[in-house]
């Protein structure tokens, strides 16, 4: 009595051929046409005859096969550019393609499985938790800073700017005095602070063209220190300060 064997289902007669050639470690760019043609036509004897259009496919393949088996014995033909043409290239290349198709389709079923398995919820976080802010620890921020390297920083900037006065040209004419309000110097630092981010504390006065701007400049920083929109710190003792916007 014979034993019933149940065949492994294939998608198509390609397939199939992978699987032989996986199957028996097969290099797919030099595939054993003669080994390959005899298993594939044993599993397609063994296939059941209930659907002919899937039972078609495989012969059409199998019938491909044979002619390609035929060729080989042949004597080998020769191209246009000198080169001696293998039977076997163009199954070779349906089959690179189709495998490609294959760990595509698997790579995005995988995907579809993983996203099945991940929700969604939409925010459901109160207005008030959303819009609070923590409270500003001035003590903190100025743990690192001492008035006395600030008072350096300063006095070296006022320094530059006395240095930057020609002693001869200074001499000529009235020099009129250049109001400064605080405000607008606030602004100033703001949209500087927006522009850079984190910047150093002396870039920011060397910038500035007289005493009275890098005055008013240090109380603006101040002042927006104490106000919580600007962070200083010094990684240091002896290193510039550096500000960091927090607008």
């Amino acid at each position: 009595m014979a034993i019933p064997v149940k065949l492994e289902v294939f998608e198509g007669p390609l397939d199939l051929l992978l699987h032989l050639i996986d199957k028996n470690k097969i290099d797919i760019y030099d595939i054993p046409i003669v080994t390959i043609t005899d298993q594939y036509l044993e599993y397609v004897n063994a296939m059941e005859r209930e659907d002919l259009n899937v039972v078609s496919e495989f012969l059409v393949m199998a019938a491909t096969l044979i002619d390609i088996k035929s060729r080989m014995l042949l004597p080998k033909q020769v191209n246009e550019d000198g080169e001696e043409e293998d039977p076997r290239d163009e199954l070779v290349n349906k089959l690179l393609e189709y495998k490609m198709y294959k760990y595509m389709s698997l790579e995005l079923r995988d995907r579809e499985l993983d996203a099945g398995r991940s929700l969604y919820k939409k925010p459901t976080i109160p207005d008030e938790v959303v819009k609070y802010e923590a409270p500003i620890d001035l003590d903190a921020m100025l743990e690192d800073i001492t008035l006395v390297k600030l008072n350096e920083i300063f006095m070296s900037v006022m320094k530059r700017q006395d240095d930057k006065v020609d002693p001869i040209r200074s001499k000529f004419g009235n020099i009129e005095k250049e109001e400064v309000s605080l405000t607008d110097k606030m602004d100033y630092v703001r949209n500087y602070a927006r522009e850079h981010k984190r910047f150093s504390f002396k870039q920011l006065l060397l910038k500035q063209s007289s005493k009275m701007h890098v005055i008013v400049s240090f109380l603006a920083i101040l002042e927006m220190m104490k106000m919580g929109e600007i962070v200083i710190s010094q990684e240091n003792i002896f290193d510039d300060i550096l500000i960091e916007s927090r607008l």
